[in-house]
């Protein structure tokens, strides 16, 4: 298995780590929510293996990157050109294919929309982008009353909130949501290596990432104009989970590109790395 060589680069106002294996075409994978590198490890080497130069990083003010600036509310504009500068960085004469997951993918949707000539193939799995649905309020209100009770009562309560949130409407004993749960607690080991410092960017992701990203307005129209280059994604498992699974199939209608399906649900890259990485390696050719 592909071993992963880390480094760093200089961004405006941060430092970003970063890790790479492999070799051949450049194949970015942009972590979601307040995961890092790490996010990818149970997949990476798969990815590898099958003739990519693989690489990922740890965003700004998460994990092993460093923040030159004060720590305020996140801007996608600004994770997307800190992806763009690592594509160059590592590809300066070809462009990359990328992976984004979540709050990744929206952060991969910006890049393909601003720099299309830098992207091959963007993998955009369930961005959580409120505003492409037919009504954002309700969804909105609970991102921000999660960080209102993040403020109040601290992370514990505020992962307990979203996933009420979230999981409110889903019927119960669905037969897909107890395989995920015994999934979940086998996580491949380089996963759990990143728990720790998955649970310390928690406070940055609910203070400054989730309600700033989940509103942010996708440019539709560029999207439109390099949707040959775009691959909406989404899991069987989070289809009546409207705010995950409804952004991308309204996105993927608006551009008029079909919805892929992948496996799990959506941490399914952390879940099920094998599956999961099967599939993006089908919709990258």
């Amino acid at each position: 298995m592909n071993k992963p060589v880390s480094g760093k680069l200089d961004v405006p106002g941060a430092t970003l780590h970063y890790e790479v294996r492999g070799s051949g075409p450049l194949l970015l994978l942009i972590p979601g929510g307040a995961g890092d590198a790490g996010m990818y490890a149970g997949m990476a080497g798969i990815l590898a293996d099958a003739g990519y130069t693989v690489a990922s990083f740890d965003p700004r003010a998460l994990s092993r990157s460093r923040l030159h600036v004060p720590l305020g509310d996140q801007r996608v504009a600004e994770w997307s050109e800190d992806a763009r500068l690592l594509i160059d960085h590592l590809s300066p004469d070809e462009p990359a294919s990328v992976l984004g997951c979540s709050a990744g993918a929206v952060v991969a949707l910006d890049l393909l929309a601003r720099h299309p000539d830098r992207v091959h193939r963007v993998i955009a799995h369930e961005p959580p982008l409120l505003e492409l649905l037919d009504d954002p309020a309700p969804h909105k209100a609970l991102f921000a009353d999660v960080r209102e009770v993040f403020r109040a009562e601290g992370v514990g309560a505020a992962m307990a909130r979203f996933s009420e949130g979230l999981m409110g409407d889903r019927p119960a004993d669905r037969p897909a949501d107890r395989e995920a749960d015994r999934e979940a607690m086998e996580l491949p080991p380089e996963i759990q290596e990143m728990a720790s410092r998955m649970h310390a960017n928690q406070p940055v992701f609910l203070e400054h990432m989730l309600v700033p990203f989940s509103s942010t307005v996708p440019a539709v129209d560029a999207l439109r104009s390099a949707a040959t280059k775009l691959v909406p994604a989404a899991s069987h498992e989070s289809r009546d989970l409207l705010p995950l699974y409804g952004p991308i199939a309204r996105l993927a209608s608006l551009v008029g590109r079909p919805l892929e399906e992948f496996p799990g649900g959506h941490l399914g890259a952390v879940e099920q790395p094998q599956a999961f990485a099967e599939r993006l390696l089908a919709v990258l050719v």
